[in-house]
Order: structure tokens, then C-alpha cells, then sequence
């Protein structure tokens, strides 16, 4: 978010920029951002729950890493359908039903026994989940014009950070200080608990959550009047084609690309990091969750620095083509770490700070550039294609890891991964497009 939107806002507000749109991110964005962070411990505690549930019930490195990664095939199957029913029924009901939803689902994880239970109910949390970070990004189109939705974009995506700073000590407690209780194993509190709040908090984005700017009634009618003015004007300057189009537009497809690579990467840090701490030679669970803090911290910080200057600046391109580059950095470092805990940790601070940073900066660019049912289909079309990343990552590396005994050789193609995303990025976006310029030409 830009410097201004720390400010709490006035209670006498006006209609000018700066006030108004601080007003409007004090009242959604801290719904968005808890709801983020809610989604992303339930998507991504499975890598603690590995650290007792693999000896628990004699899964391989592999059945871990098709499990963690089938969730995007649910995901990717129910994700664009999701994002339009979204856009005609309103997100108020709709992001309550996906959120009560995969609270739902994760709770009932706590119950597999068998491989192929396994997979069924992260397949499951995919297919819950579907069309919830698509259908914020979404939301956000419908309140923030382009040249202020990079700043609130990142501050969503801050969700992801603070969701490893908060979830790695919780869940490393919880399977430190649960296992055995009641007789149940600290892997299966550890889902049940963690699902607890998504449930709650279903009820919360019903009763405060607006579905459009006409609705909001805590805005006077003349800075509704403003805001829908503004977007209205910047909606004429996209392109509305059909639904159809957005699937053979080279630009949309050249996005799938580059966020499948991002996302080869935010899911080797989201699925491995445990792992990657763990084979440094740090035993104890509750310690490896409070080190996975550290990167998630730095990320933070990256992303709100990062998000602040592409606004102030409105360069878009070479704002993702560093952290991608720092990412691969970060990938690499970790394949020579060994027993160094304080390298591997280097690492993953470069890792979890590119790609987190990458991530943000990436998803100011489809939103600039599609309007109405073009952005609720094309954003969920790039968001589900390149979340295929989420399943290759974890399910390539968990092979090679079973295969070669090391995450080296998975860390190795991350990195590549990474490398490729920056140079798509410079080499097929052409500036004008990635800066979103006023003047850029759409889709």
C-alpha cells in the first residue's frame, strides 16, 4: 500500500484521491488481507504436518509431493467458473461460501490414512478453494483504479508473508504440543485446528463485505459517485471482448507462462522450507517453525517497498524481473548450504522475498489490461493455468528428492524456472504493456 494508506483516515473524508482511496483500503483491505492469510496456513500447513504425518502413515517423498501438488489440479479445474459466478452473483456471498468451504475440507484432512485418501482431500481443498485469490484480484478491479491497484495488490499479497510468520510458529506449536493428545497425532490437530478460523471467518466477510461501490453505504454519495466515476472512465480505455477471446490472446497466454514459473518457485518455498531447514540438521518442530519466519518476514518488507516505488514510479517490469532474479539466487544457495543452517536460511530469505515480491508485482499487469467478464475470465484463466506451477513444483521435486535422496536437483530447476519468468518478462513484454502507462494499448 502507498505511504498514505497507513494513515488512519479522517472521519470528515472528501473526495480528493489520496483520502478517499485510503478510506476505502481501510475498510476492505484488512478483510482481504485476514482472509488471505487464513487461505494460505490452510493450503500450505501440509508441509508441517509432513514433518510427523510421513513417518505416521509410511508416505514417500513423492506420495507428499503429488498430494501437496493435486490440490492445483482442483484448483485449476473450478477456478475460472468460480471467478465468473463471482462477478454476476457478488463476492459477499460467493468468497463466504468458498471460504466456510475449504475450512470444511481441511478439517476432514486430519482423517486419511491411505495415499489415495490423501490425495482425495487435498484435490478436494483445491476444488473449495477455486476462485478465491482469483476472485480477490477481481474484487479489486471493482474499487481501485489501475494506477492505485499495485500498492493494494501487494498488500494482499502480504498475506502470504504474514501468513508464514504467523503459521510457522503456530503450526510448529501445535504438532510440538498436541501430539499424542486425546489420542490424536499433532499432524491431525494440526489440520483441525488451523481450519477452525476459515470457518469463523466465513460469517465475517458476509456481514462486512460489499460487493461493489454502489453498495457501500459507509461512502457518501458523492465519493461513490467519484469512485464509480473513475472506474467507469478507466473501463472504457480496456478491452470488453467476449469470454471466448481471452483463451487465444497471445498476451494472456505469455502471463500463464510467466506466473507457471513464479509459481514453480512460491511453491518450492511454501511446500520444501521445513524440509529445506530440517535437513541443515534443526530436529525440533517448534524451532523449524519460528526460523520460517525470517524469510517471511524479509518477504514482507520486499513487498511493501517494492509495491510502493512500482506505484510511485509506475514501472511494472523491472519491478518482477529483480525478485525473480534474487529467487533464483536464493534457490541456489540452498542446494550448497549442507549442514549451514545460516546459509540455507540466506537463501530462503532471497527465495521467499523474490518470489513473494515477484508474485505481487506480476498481478498489476492482467488487471490493467482486460475489463468486465474479460477480466473475471482472464484473470482466473491465468491465475489456474499458472498455479499448474503449484502442482509440478511440489510433485517434481518430492520424484527427484525420492530419486536422488537430495532437494538439489529440484532446487536447481526452481531456479530455472525463475531465470525463465525474468527473461519472458523483458525479452515478449513489451515496455509500454508492463509499465501500464494511461496510453497502453489493451489486449
Amino acid at each position: 500500500m502507498s505511504s498514505a494508506a497507513y494513515i488512519a483516515p479522517n472521519t470528515t473524508s472528501d473526495c480528493t484521491g489520496d483520502s478517499l482511496y485510503r478510506k476505502i483500503a481501510w475498510r476492505l483491505m484488512p478483510i482481504l488481507v485476514i482472509g488471505y492469510i487464513i487461505a494460505y496456513i490452510d493450503r500450505v500447513n501440509v508441509s508441517f504436518a509432513k514433518l510427523q504425518m510421513l513417518g505416521d502413515l509410511k508416505f514417500s517423498e513423492s506420495v507428499y509431493g503429488v498430494g501437496a501438488g493435486i490440490f492445483f489440479l482442483g484448483y485449476f479445474a473450478f477456478e475460472i467458473p468460480s471467478n465468473i459466478i463471482l462477478h454476476r452473483v457478488g463476492a459477499r456471498v460467493w468468497i463466504c461460501r468458498v471460504i466456510v468451504t475449504w475450512g470444511i475440507v481441511s478439517a476432514l484432512t486430519a482423517l486419511v490414512h491411505t495415499p489415495f485418501q490423501f490425495y482425495a482431500a487435498r484435490l478436494l481443498l483445491g476444488v473449495a478453494e477455486a476462485g478465491f485469490f482469483p476472485g480477490m484480484i477481481l474484487y479489486l478491479t471493482y474499487w481501485f483504479p489501475a494506477h492505485r491497484r499495485a500498492a493494494m495488490v501487494a498488500l494482499l499479497m502480504a498475506g502470504n508473508p504474514v501468513s508464514g510468520i504467523i503459521g510457522g510458529p503456530l503450526s510448529g506449536s501445535i504438532l510440538h504440543h498436541f501430539a499424542g493428545s486425546n489420542g490424536i497425532a499433532g499432524w491431525q490437530w494440526l489440520f483441525i485446528l488451523e481450519a477452525i478460523p476459515a470457518i469463523l471467518f466465513g460469517a465475517v466477510i458476509f456481514l462486512f463485505l460489499d460487493n461493489r461501490v454502489v453498495d457501500a453505504k459507509w461512502l457518501s454519495e458523492r465519493e461513490r459517485a467519484v469512485v464509480a466515476a473513475e472506474i467507469d472512465v478507466e473501463a472504457t480505455t480496456k478491452s470488453h471482448v467476449s469470454i471466448a477471446s481471452v483463451f487465444t490472446s497471445p498476451k494472456v497466454w505469455l502471463l500463464c507462462v510467466i506466473f507457471f514459473g513464479i509459481e514453480m518457485g512460491s511453491y518450492a518455498v511454501g511446500f520444501w522450507q521445513p524440509t529445506i531447514i530440517r535437513q541443515t540438521g534443526v530436529k525440533d518442530a517448534f524451532t523449524i517453525g519460528l526460523l520460517t519466519t525470517i524469510p517471511y518476514a524479509a518477504a514482507l518488507v520486499a513487498l511493501v517497498l517494492t509495491g510502493r516505488h512500482s506505484d510511485r514510479t509506475r514501472e511494472r517490469r523491472w519491478h518482477a524481473i529483480f525478485p525473480c532474479l534474487a529467487a533464483a539466487a536464493g534457490f541456489v544457495l540452498c542446494t550448497e548450504a549442507g549442514s549451514d543452517t545460516p546459509l540455507a536460511m540466506f537463501g530462503l530469505v532471497l527465495a521467499a522475498a523474490g518470489v513473494i515480491t515477484a508474485l505481487a508485482m506480476f498481478w498489476a499487469l492482467p488487471t490493467s489490461i482486460l475489463g468486465g467478464n474479460a477480466a473475471a475470465a482472464g484473470i482466473a484463466f491465468v491465475n489456474c493455468t499458472g498455479n499448474l506451477g503449484g502442482f509440478f513444483s511440489p510433485t517434481v521435486i518430492g520424484f527427484l528428492k525420492t530419486y536422488t535422496g537430495t532437494l538439489n536437483s529440484g532446487l536447481y530447476l526452481i531456479a530455472a524456472c525463475m531465470i525463465a519468468s525474468s527473461i519472458l518478462i523483458f525479452r515478449l513484454a513489451p515496455a509500454p504493456s508492463v509499465s501500464l502507462q494511461p496510453h497502453e494499448e489493451p489486449i
